[in-house]
């Protein structure tokens, strides 16, 4: 579960840095930020719905 916990906060960090790109009209991070955060976002959602949500003990 630490997977799918990893990507849940890449994926927070490159929202951030896509709304940071978006105010700085910088194509390029517009480009990256957004690209991360739709591919590796896609990966949290898949891993959350495969392997279930993580266990607190």
């Amino acid at each position: 579960m630490g997977f799918a916990i990893l990507c849940a906060l890449i994926t927070l960090l490159a929202g951030y840095a896509t709304f940071s790109a978006l105010k700085n009209k910088n194509i390029l991070g517009i480009v990256f930020g957004g690209g991360t955060f739709l591919v590796i976002g896609w990966f949290t959602v898949m891993t959350v719905l495969n392997s279930g949500f993580p266990v607190a003990h």
